[in-house]
């Protein structure tokens, strides 16, 4: 199958040559769409200088800093509207997600699946490097969400997926509104509302070594509101079809 990974960068430069690299290796036929959101510290020309010594890989270079929502709502509109590509891969840049995996989750969406989760919270996954207060935190993040959504999913969270182009073009990714990592949920939410076959496979996420951090307070913060409010949204319109 046809396979693209859509990868948001903002200040990637320690990390994008391995990163890039490492993807070639683990799945040479995989296309790569690079959405940098104007990286100070020159991550779009290094893709770019990149491209043109491995292949396979495009950059889309936007103006300024967005947001992970509207970077992936640009990148996945601009590899759907080409038509090209079966399988859509998401995941970090920052070596977090092993691209090894790449081959079987595009194996599993051939196999039936819409969606493939890489899971940090099934038989097999993990986390290693984080202190205990955001593996609780994380954990503990999932489960609500989880439960007050009622998604079969026990990783929401997690941005290292593969969505099968036909069943993500049937969300519509760009009418989305979240950002940070909440965008992630919102697409578990909508895929599972539209009847999508979910999977997970486990993986273990790996804190990054160079680089900064993009998640905050705020975006917690954002990530739980929004859940809330979709939970109580939802169960109210089923109240009013009773």
């Amino acid at each position: 199958m046809r396979s693209v990974v859509v990868l948001p960068t903002y200040n990637e430069a320690d990390n994008i040559d391995r990163f890039l690299r490492a993807v070639r290796k683990a799945a040479p036929e995989t296309d790569v769409l690079v959405v940098d959101d104007g990286s100070p510290d020159g991550t779009g020309p290094m893709a770019q200088e990149l491209s043109d010594e491995l292949g396979r890989i495009e950059v889309l270079n936007r103006p300024g800093k967005s947001g992970l929502g509207s970077a992936y709502r640009d990148g996945f509109a601009t590899v759907l509207e080409s038509g090209r590509y079966d399988v859509v891969v998401s995941m970090d840049a920052d070596m977090s997600h092993d691209p090894d995996h790449i081959p079987e989750f595009v194996r599993m969406i051939a196999e039936g699946a819409d969606l493939v989760i890489g899971s940090r919270y099934v038989t097999g996954g993990g986390t290693t490097d984080w202190p205990v207060r955001r593996q609780l935190l994380s954990k503990w993040g999932n489960v609500y969400t989880r439960t007050i959504l009622g998604v079969p999913s026990r990783d929401c969270t997690s941005g290292y997926r593969a969505y099968r182009a036909t069943a993500l073009a049937a969300i519509d990714p760009t009418s989305t509104s979240a950002e940070g990592y909440a965008f992630l949920t919102e697409l578990v939410r909508r895929l599972a509302s539209n009847g999508a076959t979910i999977t997970e496979s486990p993986i273990i996420f790996r804190d990054r070594t160079e680089g900064k951090s993009k998640m905050s307070g705020r975006i917690i913060v954002e990530s739980m509101l929004l859940v809330t409010r979709w939970g109580l949204g939802d169960r109210l319109s089923r109240r009013r079809t009773r």
